[in-house]
């Protein structure tokens, strides 16, 4: 895991890869949870029995959403900024589904920092990030994050 002191050590690291996640699997418990939190029920996504009759691989895919709400749990694993108040989400200027995660696959995540940028009591930081599924030659995601890192 990397890890900085300070907010404005992240300045060093533009350009450069910040590291991989370790692997998290994406089974259909959390697939569920996550259409219960939404209130998407497509059947691609929660209908075991019509997706092994209908669905590519025969199985449910994870929602697109699901897999961009990971990018917080898999990045506490890459890097860490030592000395901070409080980190926030900002937004995204990017994001892009690129390939389907099925049911009981494993996915990590891969990131860049593109920019730090100083702002009143901090940085906002730009953050290349792609999740691979395991055996998989796309990646399931791309997207170009933003966040808030307070001192």
């Amino acid at each position: 895991m990397l890890e900085v002191e300070t907010t404005a050590d992240m300045a060093a690291m533009v350009g450069k890869k910040l590291g991989t996640s370790d692997w998290v699997t994406v089974d259909q418990r959390m697939i569920d949870l996550f259409a219960e939190a939404t209130g998407d029920h497509q059947w691609i996504h929660i209908d075991v029995e019509r997706a092994k009759k209908e669905m590519p691989g025969g199985k449910t895919i994870a929602h697109g959403y699901l897999t961009l709400s990971l990018l917080p749990r898999l990045s506490h694993t890459i890097w860490k900024i030592k000395s901070r108040s409080r980190g926030i989400n900002y937004g995204t200027n990017k994001v892009r589904f690129t390939a389907p995660v099925p049911a009981g696959s494993r996915v990590r995540l891969h990131q860049t920092l593109k920019a730090v940028d100083k702002i009143e009591g901090g940085v906002r930081l730009t953050i290349e990030s792609t999740i691979e599924v395991e055996g998989e030659t796309r990646p399931a995601l791309v997207a170009e994050t933003l966040g808030l890192s307070f001192d």
